[in-house]
């Protein structure tokens, strides 16, 4: 009993991140686009403010640490492109500064994959995989899935079953962004940033049919900008 519970105080503690990360609560109201750099041509679409730039920032390099934490190396980072990739470079960025003044440091590559689940402002309940490499190149390694958001988690549990018949060592998964909505599969990932309400989001590269990618907040659309950049 005691050399157990002298090997279990060796161990590394799990980042508990997916229960402990920023809860937005339904009503929030966000900030007033007026406080803000906005671009002109998006001024009229946007109902708020979610998620200023700064705070996600401050969340990834959190996030960041409670990653490396847990991290058994070497890695591959996978990015799930498009929307994943400016919290991709951050959260990365963040990862590498950690690697290189951290006391035990490891090796990490990277790889990407693209997706395709949203038809206007509706996940579409399939899953396309439309560019990225051979995901059998991550046989037996560790990897760690970086997503911008996820919503119903569809997407995202049907990824997972893709990538297990690659075989790697283990998969984790970080999201900026955990949308709360009754048509949640109940899929919860191993990292989140933030936890936010059932509202269509957009910014920090996260899209409405390929338009604000440009914004650097996570703001929340409004119905004339849905109506102005529908399909």
């Amino acid at each position: 009993m005691a050399n157990n519970g002298k090997e279990n105080a060796t161990k590394k503690p799990k980042a508990e991140a997916a229960s402990a990360c920023i809860v937005i609560p339904d009503g929030y109201a966000g900030y007033s686009l007026e406080h803000f750099c906005i671009p002109p041509h998006y001024a009229l679409d946007l109902k708020s403010v979610l998620i200023p730039k700064g705070l996600i920032m401050d969340r990834t390099a959190r996030m960041a640490q409670d990653i490396c934490r847990d991290l058994e190396a070497p890695l591959v980072a996978l990015c799930v492109l498009k929307g994943g990739y400016q919290f991709f470079t951050d959260l990365l960025d963040f990862i590498k500064t950690y690697n290189s003044t951290a006391e035990h440091s490891f090796q990490m590559q990277v790889d990407f994959i693209r997706l395709k689940s949203y038809v206007d402002d509706r996940s579409s309940g399939e899953i396309q995989v439309i560019g990225g490499d051979s995901l059998e190149t991550l046989r037996g390694k560790s990897v760690l899935v970086v997503e911008d958001i996820i919503d119903t988690g569809a997407t995202m549990t049907k990824l997972l079953r893709l990538l297990k018949q690659s075989e790697p060592a283990s998969v984790r998964v970080a999201s900026l962004l955990v949308k709360r909505t009754p048509r949640s599969v109940g899929y919860k990932p191993d990292y989140c940033g933030f936890e936010i309400p059932d509202e269509f989001v957009v910014g920090y590269a996260l899209d409405y049919n390929e338009y604000f990618r440009d914004l650097n907040h996570v703001c929340v659309i409004n119905e004339a900008g849905k109506k102005r950049y529908g399909s």
